[in-house]
């Protein structure tokens, strides 16, 4: 009987591989599936500078406008970039912040006096310093509707901002959101560091 049995139930595993093969294979996590957030990341070795930088391009925020006193109109998007000294990722050395303020008509540039940047995660207010003008273009002139605000942060405040469910950045007056699909994009660039430990 025990050898009937057994007889059976080697059939049985033999016949039906697929619907073990598919219990195996729905038991598999979800964190497997690509992360769909429409930014793009891309990696590099800069050999000037020794780093692998790992980046995610120009991302749009928002275009309904800031909260603000005199950008009414205007669009918000970020860059945001990891510096890993040498060839590889598993230490982060800084994160360069941008976000960019552009205009329909011209650039109103924050004075400097309004550039300091302050980052509300969740229940915590993070302040980032004074940012820095990126690029040099003049405000006023038709062809320069674009304003590039730089900061360099450490890794483990990038880390928390990546993880909260709601972040908020100002930078003096100006006020904005970041929407699910640039958090989605930010833990998507985190998670591309092998050695996910915070280090300043």
């Amino acid at each position: 009987m025990r050898k009937l049995i057994l007889v059976l139930g080697c059939a049985l595993a033999l016949v039906h591989p697929t619907a073990i093969r598919s219990q195996v294979q729905s038991s598999a996590p979800a964190a497997e599936k690509p992360v769909k957030h429409g930014g793009k990341i891309e990696s590099k070795y800069d050999g000037f500078n020794y780093e692998t930088v790992l980046r995610l391009q120009k991302m749009k925020v928002t275009c309904d406008g800031v909260r603000d006193n005199f950008v009414k109109d205007a669009c918000v998007s970020i860059e945001v970039s990891l510096h890993c000294p040498g060839v590889q990722l598993n230490y982060v050395r800084n994160v360069t912040l941008q976000i960019m303020f552009e205009n329909k008509d011209w650039v109103h540039f924050h004075p400097l006096d309004q550039r300091d940047l302050r980052v509300v995660i969740d229940t915590e207010t993070l302040k980032l310093g004074r940012m820095q003008l990126a690029n040099t273009a003049v405000p006023g002139k038709w062809d320069t509707k674009l304003e590039v605000l730089e900061a360099t942060i450490p890794y483990a405040v990038f880390k928390k901002i990546a993880q909260s469910e709601s972040v908020e950045m100002q930078v003096g007056q100006s006020a904005f959101e970041l929407r699910e699909k640039n958090r989605l994009a930010l833990r998507d660039l985190d998670s591309r560091v092998m050695d996910t430990r915070a280090k300043n």
